[in-house]
């Protein structure tokens, strides 16, 4: 509607849209709801979303919530900047990261939220690809062999002199770290002749509609995907396995599985709206973690969290370490937990 300022005598709607725009901001932003920022992995996103989407029913969207996928790197980099309350991440924060919070004068939380697998995925129409060894993963992946193994014969010599096609994500996710890290040996070292994209989803539709694709993904988006995706056995030294919920649980699929996170600023747990939501996501964590596709912590794990907070105990508990995976203690405390459901 537009306003005759004119006119007389002056509509109220009129008068307040005026001394709106004279003190500098509009209708709109003087009764604006509080917002939640959170940023980083797509991997994390389907449990950040469905956190948002109950939080935000319950508080009668009263409270907003906005997610963005920049993925894990990006993520950090916003959050350090103080441009968001969250990270979401599927690697631990790193040193460097670390470091730039710090000169930010950003504390933060690190808040374990749930278990992943990244699956190795290919085309239904693949018929002879069932399993790979992390070793015949290197010999694809690696950077030595971008020009030099193309062909699925180049794996195995048994398999077809068909060229591959190679799905990732992109450089900036916490996946592409995690798998390069364990599979390479080294993280983001990896051939660069690869189709890439931040979004899980478009991966799994690119791998859906390519027969001669191979790609990882993470389990929820594999999950969702499962009419359409063939996952891939994976061996380390012993048996190859399925990233399935009890292979997970038991430690046997490896070494591919992880722990996903969110960061949450000291900072900003002085909002009211990111308080209600951080304690609104950790009261509903192991629920909202299955629907989401996911594997839940122990529910101890998620009243630690909280307990945490209370204690100001800011920081992470990796030492800013290069690492995609737990340390053997903690993973094998965190798998022990899992197989008791405690």
């Amino acid at each position: 509607m537009k306003c005759n300022l004119s006119a007389l005598p002056a509509a109220p709607l009129c008068s307040a849209i005026a001394f709106a725009a004279a003190v500098g901001f509009s209708p709109l932003a003087m009764g604006a709801s509080p917002v939640v920022k959170v940023d980083g992995s797509s991997t994390v996103y389907p449990i950040a979303e469905a956190v948002a989407q109950d939080f935000q029913r319950a508080k009668l969207h009263e409270v907003h919530v906005n997610i963005g996928v920049s993925g894990t790197s990006a993520g950090f980099a916003k959050f350090c900047r103080g441009e968001t309350d969250i990270a979401s991440a599927s690697r631990p924060i790193l040193k460097k990261e670390m470091d730039e919070c710090a000169k930010a004068g950003i504390r933060f939380y690190e808040m374990p939220i749930a278990y992943d697998a990244l699956t190795v995925v290919v085309n239904p129409q693949n018929a002879f690809v069932n399993r790979l060894s992390v070793a015949e993963l290197r010999k694809l992946w690696e950077p030595a062999a971008q020009g030099r193994v193309t062909t699925w014969k180049d794996i195995n010599p048994a398999w077809p002199a068909e060229k591959i096609k190679l799905y990732a994500p992109g450089v900036d996710s916490g996946s592409f770290e995690s798998f390069t890290e364990v599979v390479v040996g080294t993280a983001k070292s990896s051939r660069s002749d690869v189709s890439t994209a931040e979004d899980h989803d478009v991966l799994a539709q690119r791998i859906a509609q390519d027969k001669d694709a191979l790609g990882y993904i993470s389990l929820d988006y594999y999950v969702e995907n499962q009419n359409r995706l063939k996952a891939v056995a994976i061996s380390d030294g012993k048996e190859a396995v399925l990233p399935t919920v009890g292979n997970i649980r038991n430690g046997s699929y490896q070494p591919l599985s992880r722990p996903l996170f969110l960061y949450v600023s000291e900072r900003s747990l002085e909002k009211p709206a990111v308080r209600d939501f951080v304690e609104f996501g950790m009261k509903n964590a192991a629920r909202l973690v299955v629907e989401a596709n996911y594997l839940p912590l122990p529910s101890r794990a998620y009243s630690e969290n909280m307990e945490r907070i209370a204690a100001k105990k800011v920081g992470s508990v990796y030492g800013g370490e290069n690492k995609a995976r737990p340390r053997p203690d903690d993973m094998r405390k965190l798998l022990e937990a899992l197989m008791h459901g405690s």
